[in-house]
């Protein structure tokens, strides 16, 4: 009997630490979806692709390792929000409001970021590949 058990355990705690991490509150991406309202809420690894999220209020909203795929956050308020790791490739952010956000490692690949508000943000490490950016004091490289 306790060789069964060690045996299971074995198996099933590697299993279970290499399943992927969803800490998002499904209230909060509930009430995003259905207001476009969710301030401070927790989004981490939440799946947003393709969402219609214009205007929305997320500001300090935890988003860290989120799936934003072609999502839509035009004008979108993401001030102070961590979207650390998070993936936002082929993602629209026109006028959207970024001070203060944590960018770091984040996947903007092909982003659409035009006219935005990045004072503050970080974009440690950050992949800008054929993204397009306009009228954002953004740039890739240097010291």
């Amino acid at each position: 009997m306790k060789l069964t058990l060690l045996a299971g355990a074995a198996i099933a705690i590697p299993l279970a630490l290499s399943l992927p991490a969803q800490a998002e509150n499904p209230v909060h991406v509930q009430q995003l979806l259905e207001t476009n309202l969710c301030q401070g809420c927790d989004l981490s690894g939440a799946n947003l692709t393709q969402a219609h999220l214009i205007g929305a209020d997320l500001r300090d909203a935890n988003l860290e390792g989120a799936t934003l795929l072609e999502s839509n956050l035009e004008g979108a308020d993401l001030s102070g929000a961590d979207l650390t790791s998070a993936n936002l490739t082929g993602a629209f952010l026109t006028n959207a409001l970024l001070e203060n956000a944590t960018l770091d490692e984040a996947n903007l690949t092909d982003a659409h970021i035009y006219f935005a508000d990045i004072t503050g943000a970080s974009f440690l490490n950050a992949d800008l590949t054929g993204a397009d950016v306009v009228g954002t004091p953004l740039s890739v490289g240097g010291d």
